[in-house]
């Protein structure tokens, strides 16, 4: 029995120190192999797999508007110099018998793509007066545009294109935003290329900022900076809400504030366009100033609210029908008005040719009046 003991007792010994060795000199030897077993997909609950939609941000989105963006080059004739045609500035700056050479302006700026026949909306100042005008699509292909139509007091303006196989935008519904939903600024920027920037809705409605004769902004605090006129203005899905018009900036830089058309409003202009050629608007000849209750007082009004009339332009609708300055409108139709932006708005609603009832107060007295309303007339700038 000792014997026995003896041989186990030396047998542990030599294994363990073998086992030490190993372990010392070839630990590999020692690790198990392992072969991954793959989960098994049951056909209630099938494996989840990585896609898109489960990616964060709003890639998505851009990726759904980008390609419908594009850069727009519009070419104007030279400005002319008095300076450069006069014989002592040429002499003094040595240009000594021949007038300096004028080269194109060149302006830059974008555009979206609306329309697979090839109708893009951008800005009027982005082709104003420009005689030629280059697009250039996200996929490198360039087309010169057609100018279809301008309108500058809301300064939209309609291209057209002959491109087979147009990227076309998602038309979305901007009176639906509320403040705080998040947009998307697509364009081109300084001409570095196609840029996406974020921010949110940073207000609805802004007007009388002296931008356009016709104003109801979406205000943003995504990055717009020059060359972003006339580009996409997108929500979190990527669709259209809005066409990028303006900065408020003290260095021509983005600072936070821009302005961009409503969607509603561009697609209206645009198709009057289409249809008509011009975009038919009431007007009714008065200028307008807001009422206070300082005039209201001094002139012993017995209305608050309204407009004020100062002045009436002869031969217009309003001094046909009788319409006088220090008279105080306070409707149209059936449409209440508290200040000359409503006015300006309800007038421009109505459809030349027609007539309308309008409401106002003269001192103590409350008089009707009906107007025959006419055609806005062009912007003397036109």
């Amino acid at each position: 029995m000792r014997r026995l003991w003896l041989i186990f007792a030396q047998t542990t010994t030599v294994a363990l120190a073998m086992l030490f060795v190993v372990m010392t000199l070839k630990p590999a030897w020692l690790q198990r192999s392992e072969v991954p077993v793959l989960p098994r997909a049951s056909p209630i609950q099938p494996l989840a797999t990585s896609t898109s939609s489960s990616r964060s941000g709003y890639s998505l989105a851009a990726k759904r508007a980008a390609p419908a963006v594009v850069s727009i080059t519009a070419s104007k004739p030279p400005a002319r110099s008095d300076e450069a045609n006069d014989a002592w500035f040429r002499f003094n700056f040595g240009q000594r018998g021949r007038s300096a050479p004028s080269r194109p302006q060149v302006g830059l700026g974008s555009g979206v793509i609306v329309s697979a026949a090839g109708y893009l909306l951008t800005n009027n100042h982005v082709v104003e007066g420009a005689s030629d005008i280059e697009v250039m699509l996200s996929d490198g292909r360039q087309a010169r545009a057609t100018l279809v139509g301008t309108d500058p007091e809301t300064d939209v303006a309609v291209l057209k294109i002959k491109l087979d196989k147009l990227p076309v935008i998602q038309i979305g519904d901007s009176n639906s935003l509320m403040v705080g939903d998040a947009l998307l600024a697509i364009g081109n920027p300084f001409n570095v290329g196609q840029t996406v920037t974020l921010g949110i809705v940073s207000a609805l409605g802004r007007s009388q900022l002296g931008i356009n004769t016709f104003e109801n902004f979406i205000q943003t605090d995504a990055a717009i900076n020059p060359g972003n006129s006339g580009g996409a203005l997108v929500d979190s899905e990527g669709n259209l809400v809005g066409i990028n018009t303006a900065i408020f900036s003290r260095s021509g830089g983005s600072l936070g504030i821009g302005f961009a058309i409503p969607i509603s409003t561009a697609r209206q202009v645009m198709d009057a366009l289409l249809r008509d050629g011009h975009v038919a608007r009431g007007w009714i000849g008065v200028q307008t100033r807001e009422l206070t209750p300082e005039f209201a007082s001094a002139f012993k009004l017995t209305v608050q609210e309204g407009v004020l009339i100062s002045g009436v332009l002869d031969g217009a609708p309003a001094a046909k029908a009788g319409l006088k300055p220090g008279d105080v409108l306070t409707s149209i139709g059936a449409r209440k008005v508290l200040n000359p932006t409503e006015l300006l708005a309800a007038v421009a609603a109505l459809p030349p040719q027609s007539e309308a009832k309008v409401s106002v107060q003269r001192g103590a007295q409350q008089l009707e009046f009906t107007l025959k309303i006419v055609q806005r007339p062009k912007p003397q700038s036109e």
